[in-house]
């Protein structure tokens, strides 16, 4: 699902009326018909609350003049508030604000803020707000009148419908600009926006919904700029293919997993384990000779290539060779494998000579920190980085804060420039491609942020991609079926009990849900049909 920018949007708009012959105020029908529906949808006794429709001079405004004819048709009563003078509203706005006043309703007007506090009371005591003062054209802090009504609005404990954005956010960052309404569901227009799905402004959403306002998908898609889509559940469902009934192990891939280390034999135990539970046909763990039997002990379900080791038990750079020549289609190299200078030579001859796929976590990224120029992907192979938002600061020479700022763009700029594909672990992980395409994944909870669930997914993007042989499908089906079995296992234990071995635990289940469209949680919902 494209994610799309104020100017991006604004183009699908355009398109849509001038292009496609639509109507602009047909658009703005079916966004204020799907901003009721959801409110009829998702709050019991709606009939019998009291709402409060607050109102900008804009389309968004135009939008919430809408939601509340659409009640009124339910036989459902709600108080409209323009922000504003009625004869400054213009356009669709303006037909639609002459309708509502043809059908009885009377429309409020505030202007400062001695008219607001006058209302106030009325306003606090509702049981429903609607948002529909912004939408997505801030492009700076709001003040005055509006900054006081959003801290009012936030210190009361009704419902909060906000259209397309919670009123104080931009569309073009995740980074609140300024002050901003905390809704508790957002119902955005057609597609969603940056600040909806990234941290930190995606705490303040509530509920997501992504209305069908009759903008074409293949418009969205056509937009030109930024390739940033949301991960879906129809797009996993898709790339999970169904087992042929003469199916074999060879069919799935023979992953191998360079990792462990004294002290550290659990980290490859958990990316082995994380591969045979994403389907691996064969699975080997390659660790130092001294960790073999920790290791093999762990799981009878995955084999062991024992590695020349040094006094440590910190791999030599002549187990290269032995890595090299073993038979596979795919290397998972990193997880607690120590950061000496052997590891360090063993990664980088690894990463220049290897033919198959390889996927490098945790120590093996640290072999670059000191000349990250050196990891490049190269014509014919393939590379698959996952780095945490540390390790990706390191990589880059800046603070982990700076890339928390700008994930997406970081992501995007070190893949095209480095050639790989780039996995930004962390809340909403970002999959960035060598052609400058980036996902944003919606499944996932604080309680995986704990030891060990890194090297989980290690193990599950090398096996997604020996069973689908594209890299990019992989690291999408691996990345939502990571954080889906987490919240399944949060779900049962909660966050702060969850461990790296219950998202393994729960791998199955959630493959089995994706495939067949089952969400335990309510990561953001559509609406296509409009009633």
């Amino acid at each position: 699902m494209r994610i799309l920018d104020s100017a991006q949007m604004r183009a699908a708009d355009l398109q849509t009326i001038n292009e496609l012959g639509v109507p602009s105020i047909v658009l703005m029908e079916n966004a204020g018909r799907q901003v009721a529906q959801t409110m009829l949808s998702d709050i019991d006794d709606l009939a019998n609350k009291r709402i409060v429709v607050l109102c900008g001079r804009g389309s968004n405004g135009g939008d919430g003049f809408v939601v509340a004819r659409t009640l009124l048709q339910e036989k459902i009563n709600s108080t409209v508030f323009l922000f504003g003078q009625l004869n400054n509203i213009q356009g669709d706005a303006k037909t639609n604000l002459n309708i509502l006043t043809k059908l009885g309703i009377k429309i409020l007007e505030i202007q400062d803020l001695q008219t607001w506090e006058e209302y106030q009371t009325e306003i606090i005591k509702c049981d429903v707000i609607v948002d529909a003062l912004c939408g997505t054209g801030l492009n700076k802090p709001i003040e005055g009148l509006l900054k006081t009504v959003v801290s009012d609005v936030n210190s009361v404990k009704s419902k909060i419908i906000s259209i397309d954005l919670p009123t104080g956010l931009s569309a073009d960052s995740n980074i609140p600009i300024g002050d901003f309404i905390k809704a508790t569901c957002t119902v955005t227009l057609a597609t969603p926006k940056l600040p909806l799905v990234l941290f930190p402004s995606n705490s303040c959403v509530g509920n997501l919904v992504v209305a069908d306002i009759g903008i074409p998908i293949t418009v969205i898609k056509d937009v030109d700029g930024l390739q940033l889509d949301l991960l879906t559940p129809q797009t996993i469902r898709n790339l999970i293919p169904k087992r042929k009934l003469n199916a074999h192990k060879g069919d799935f891939g023979r992953i191998l997993v360079v990792a462990g280390s004294i002290g550290k034999t659990g980290a490859a135990c958990l990316a082995g384990s994380g591969a045979l539970r994403s389907g691996a046909g064969l699975v080997t763990v390659a660790t130092p000779v001294s960790c073999v039997g920790v290791v093999a002990k762990t799981s009878k379900d995955y084999m062991t290539l024992p590695l020349e080791e040094r006094e440590k038990g910190s791999l030599k750079t002549t187990a290269l060779s032995n890595i090299l020549n073993f038979s596979c289609d795919v290397i998972a190299i990193g997880p607690g494998l120590g950061t000496g200078d052997s590891q360090k030579d063993l990664v980088r001859s690894l990463v220049d000579q290897s033919n198959v796929p390889v996927v490098l976590d945790a120590d093996a990224l640290n072999a670059f920190i000191d000349d990250s120029k050196m990891l490049k992907g190269r014509s014919g192979k393939t590379l698959v980085v996952t780095p945490h938002p540390g390790e990706m600061g390191k990589l880059l020479n800046i603070e982990t804060e700076l890339v928390q700022r700008n994930r997406v763009e970081l992501a995007i700029d070190f893949a095209r420039k480095a050639n790989l594909f780039v996995v930004l672990k962390g809340s909403q992980t970002v999959i960035a491609t060598p052609e400058g395409a980036a996902f944003i994944n919606p499944t996932g909870n604080p309680g995986m942020a704990t030891g060990g669930t890194g090297d989980v997914l290690t193990g599950m993007i090398a096996a997604w991609i020996g069973q689908l042989g594209d890299i990019e499908s992989a690291c999408k089906v691996a990345v939502y079926l990571h954080g889906l079995a987490g919240d399944l296992a949060a779900s049962s234990l909660g966050e702060v009990a969850l461990t790296a071995s219950d998202i393994i635990n729960s791998l199955g289940e959630a493959t089995q849900k994706a495939s067949t469209n089952q969400i335990i949680k309510n990561h953001f919902r559509e609406l296509y049909s409009l009633q």
